[in-house]
């Protein structure tokens, strides 16, 4: 068991920023654009203004609010605010109008707010849930300023700032076989784990955070918000981050560090990056696992000590971090425990000796106490003051925690924790699909990506790009599998339960592609530029561009560089239904030929004697 202690401090959000004001009030605290900055003595006006705004349109304190902003400034001052008087509850922007239905739902949410006069489908989804909407409208006068706008009413709960035992933030993480659970985080859970990132990190008021991760995940909101914050120094809020615009960021803020996922890292690296002068003093990696040769890749690149550090959402993020130089970082390792308690347990709940292998428990300030309305999950999860992670390791003599495995079946793809049952649900809705069984397989840059293993009903034919297709429809993009195989059966366990882990093992050779070259020019110019972009050796017709180790960021990439070979943007979401050479080259010969619906509809704008003198000139010959 090992244990770091951390001095006792501001145990709220308002408490933090009102410290801040007084000892830092002219100091920048939110960075955004081009030179535009807050202060913290701004800040802590603004969040009072929007703390008062929101109870006088009947939010207080515990009210769960839907956020669903952009990327940006007014995303972290939101959740500052609402955090501070009520209960944050940021959402993906990316969600589909059935899952914010789901969310809102299951939050309860008080109010949703939202971008003035966005069309995001949360809209349509708080409507049919009768839940208000706040409409969010920016503001000049320092980064992330806005008013509100909505419906006064008289808030159920109290109102003004909330208290230290009050809820701040509620995300949703997902289970492996029931609906996600609700993962509720105090004013002091959120402000102990801060404190232990402050802390691990060696933070002063002199270090600004490059924010490159988005504010709906624990990651973004507690290492590049709130920690960078309670240090009395300041965050940077970028938008949706792009490894093009890297190293302006770092040119025009010149900030001291920047975590990311090993996804953003590896982009960052493949930009090519000599090194050069820069102002980091050290980069950190959490939420996957970071590559050794990525790494390395890192360090040479920048000159600046990595750090890989181990969290969750159910810890408000930091578990476990490799520590500064000179102290020791053990490559595979998360390092040893960084402000909660750390320990090893076996499958009956008792402490493991150094070197044994079992699973991962914490017990802590910065711990939750435990998920909302889910007592089945609490019995699994909490026992004995510890909560159990699900997942599998050991810690060596020197405390320092290994991870060698998950216990739970949870797809951890860059970070973003999906719950393959609800994949499964996807492909089942289609007709004559008899079982279908999401499963992770390994991935270079995520981690893990999703395969899907589906047993068709008798008689029934279709494709993986049609299932594919239909999945589409019903899920994100990034829920969406990369592979579906098509097998007779799939194993079950003795209880005739599907058998999901091992699978990618199982099904290797299924999973296997084999090599096809290019049948056409568009084929070749895709495949080349998808091997050029990857590094690996040549591309097949029918290979899977994610499934070869292609990620989000690299398909933007792909895309970019076919479209400027070709003249014309190909829209991003393009590459995610067609993910091999032969599937986006056909799709790319479609765009390049005319559009005869659009020419039909421009024909019948025209009378019947301008259509009969252009049909006349179409046929007359004309001198060449």
């Amino acid at each position: 068991m090992m244990n770091q202690s951390h001095p006792s401090g501001w145990a709220s959000l308002n408490a933090m920023l009102e410290r801040n004001a007084m000892q830092h009030g002219a100091s920048p605290a939110l960075c955004s654009g081009v030179d535009n900055l807050l202060t913290h003595g701004q800040l802590l006006d603004h969040v009072a203004e929007t703390v008062s705004a929101l109870n006088h349109l009947g939010v207080g304190r515990n009210d769960r609010v839907a956020i669903v902003l952009p990327q940006g400034p007014e995303l972290a001052m939101a959740f500052l605010a609402v955090a501070s008087g009520a209960c944050a509850a940021p959402l993906n922007p990316a969600y589909l109008e059935s899952e914010f239905r789901f969310y809102l739902e299951d939050l309860q949410a008080r109010a949703l707010l939202l971008p003035q006069g966005g069309d995001s489908p949360a809209r349509a989804a708080a409507a049919a849930l009768g839940v208000p909407v706040i409409e969010v409208i920016a503001e000049e006068g320092g980064a992330g300023r806005f008013r509100l706008s909505g419906t006064p009413g008289a808030p159920e709960s109290s109102g003004g700032f909330a208290e230290v035992g009050d809820v701040a933030l509620v995300l949703h993480t997902s289970g492996t076989t029931s609906r996600p659970k609700m993962v509720p985080l105090t004013q002091a859970n959120l402000m102990a784990s801060a404190r232990n990132i402050g802390a691990t990190l060696q933070l002063t008021p002199a270090d600004r955070c490059l924010n490159v991760m988005p504010l709906f995940h624990i990651h973004g909101l507690l290492a590049g918000l709130l920690a960078p914050l309670g240090a009395g120094g300041s965050s940077v809020c970028t938008a949706s981050f792009s490894p093009e615009k890297f190293q302006g960021w770092l040119d025009q803020w010149k900030p001291s560090w920047f975590s990311a996922v090993p996804t953003m890292h590896q982009s960052i690296l493949a930009q090519g990056r000599e090194r050069s002068p820069h102002s980091l003093r050290l980069i950190r990696s959490s939420s996957a696992a970071l590559p050794p040769a990525v790494m390395a890749g890192l360090e040479a690149a920048f000159g600046v000590p990595v750090i890989e550090s181990y969290g969750m959402t159910e810890a408000a993020h930091q578990m476990a971090s490799n520590p500064l130089p000179p102290r020791t970082r053990k490559p595979g390792s998360v390092g040893p425990a960084a402000g909660p308690e750390v320990t090893i347990l076996d499958k009956d709940g008792r402490p493991l000796a150094s070197g044994e292998t079992g699973e991962i428990a914490i017990r802590g300030a910065n711990v939750c106490g435990g998920y909302l309305n889910n007592p089945e999950a609490n019995a699994t999860a909490f026992s004995g003051g510890w909560f159990r992670t699900g997942d599998q390791g050991y810690l060596d003599g020197e405390g320092y925690l290994f991870i060698t495995g998950r216990l739970k079946e949870i797809i951890n793809r860059g970070g973003e924790k999906i719950a393959p049952r609800e994949i499964d649900e996807a492909l089942l809705a289609f007709p004559g699909v008899g079982q279908a069984v999401a499963f992770a397989v390994p991935h270079p840059t995520l981690g893990e990506d999703i395969a899907a293993a589906v047993v068709l009903n008798d008689g029934i034919v279709t494709g993986e790009a049609e299932l594919r297709d239909f999945a589409f429809d019903r899920l994100p993009a990034f829920k969406v599998p990369s592979r579906i195989v098509f097998v007779s059966d799939i194993p079950k366990g003795p209880t005739g339960k599907l058998q999901r882990i091992g699978l990618a093992d199982r099904l290797a050779a299924a999973l296997a592609v084999e090599y096809e070259p290019p049948a056409s020019e568009t084929e070749q110019l895709v495949a080349t530029t998808m091997s050029e972009i990857l590094g690996c050796g040549p591309v097949g017709r029918n290979d899977n561009f994610f499934y070869l180790g292609g990620d989000s960021l690299r398909a933007t990439q792909v895309l970019t560089r076919i479209g400027q070979s070709l003249g014309f943007q190909i829209p991003m979401p393009t590459i995610f239904r067609c993910p091999s050479p032969s599937q986006l080259a056909g799709k790319i010969e479609l765009m390049q030929q005319p559009d005869i619906d659009l020419l039909a509809a421009e024909l019948e704008k025209l009378t019947p004697e301008e259509r009969a003198r252009l049909l006349d000139d179409f046929h007359t010959p004309h001198p060449t």
